[in-house]
């Protein structure tokens, strides 16, 4: 599926939610476009990866970055957190 991403702006803040599959291309699309938003002023930016169905791991580095870095906060990871308990308890 491809990566869809919808900015919503509420009055203290703009979000990216993120659809469909992550890719290292993607990322860096979603990266300039919060950096922009940054730039105009709007200093909490969200990512909501609640409906993300995949992300490989050179997207995922550069989310990592970002958030690191402080200019962005993640939201809706759980699903690929559960992913990779699952992953783990099938190979134990």
């Amino acid at each position: 599926m491809p990566t869809q991403i919808n900015q919503i702006e509420t009055d203290d803040r703009v979000y990216f939610r993120v659809e469909g599959d992550m890719y290292a291309e993607d990322a860096l699309l979603l990266e300039r476009l919060v950096r922009d938003t940054r730039s105009a002023g709007n200093d909490l930016v969200t990512i909501d990866l609640a409906d993300l169905s995949f992300l490989d791991s050179e997207s995922a580095s550069i989310l990592r970055r970002m958030e690191s870095e402080g200019v962005v906060e993640i939201e809706g990871i759980e699903f690929f957190l559960q992913s990779a308990i699952d992953v783990a308890e099938r190979a134990a």
